[in-house]
């Protein structure tokens, strides 16, 4: 019984992995509004009704694509996290997520702009990933605590989420054609970033 609940398991994550491949080259190429379900479904090699396993619906298709890409980056910019200034800890990992973003514009732009409000799995597994970024923007915190670079008594949730914030402006400026790549991470984030930093200080 245990071999074949593994094997199911595996074909699972094999159709799944087929989807999500699909899903992400259908969009790359024809993009979110022109690409329907169907197309997901035949480039993936699956009947219609097997995509509806996987997400809800062509949006939570996009939170998939989205969640494995974020969480490759993020624990990427975590392994090589460098020894330093809050600050600068805190570039390395938003110069990762604004680089990933930049391989396809067009994809990050859809994805900022259907996730609020979305309620399906993968909608919600990229909830939980972002939960999981904020604790790593808190941890970051505790450790410049530690060094004395952070006032002891700063609310941890609350700055991490404040961070966070800048990051996301930051984006949606990029998003938006107001500044470039380049511009959005230097100066507009790391400006702002600079300025939260000094009113975490002792």
């Amino acid at each position: 019984m245990a071999t074949t609940l593994d094997g199911r398991t595996r074909r699972r994550l094999e159709t799944r992995e087929r989807v999500r491949q699909a899903a992400f080259e259908l969009f790359v190429r024809d993009g979110f509004e022109r690409t329907t379900t169907s197309a997901i479904a035949k480039r993936a090699g699956v009947a219609a009704g097997t995509v509806f396993l996987h997400a809800s619906d062509k949006a939570d298709l996009l939170f998939l694509v989205m969640h494995d890409r974020l969480e490759a980056v993020v624990e990427e910019r975590a392994r090589s996290l460098p020894e330093g200034p809050l600050l600068e800890r805190l570039m390395h990992l938003f110069d990762g997520l604004f680089r990933m973003y930049a391989e396809h514009p067009g994809l990050a732009a859809d994805f900022v702009r259907h996730l609020p409000g979305a309620d399906g799995p993968n909608a919600r597994r990229v909830s939980t990933l972002t939960l999981a970024f904020l604790h790593r923007l808190a941890m970051l915190v505790v450790d410049a605590q530690r060094r004395g670079e952070v006032a002891s008594d700063v609310d941890l949730l609350t700055c991490s989420r404040n961070l966070f914030g800048l990051y996301f402006a930051a984006l949606l400026t990029w998003l938006a054609g107001h500044v470039t790549l380049e511009g959005a991470l230097v100066p507009t984030l790391r400006d702002s970033l600079a300025l939260q930093i000094r009113g975490l200080r002792v």
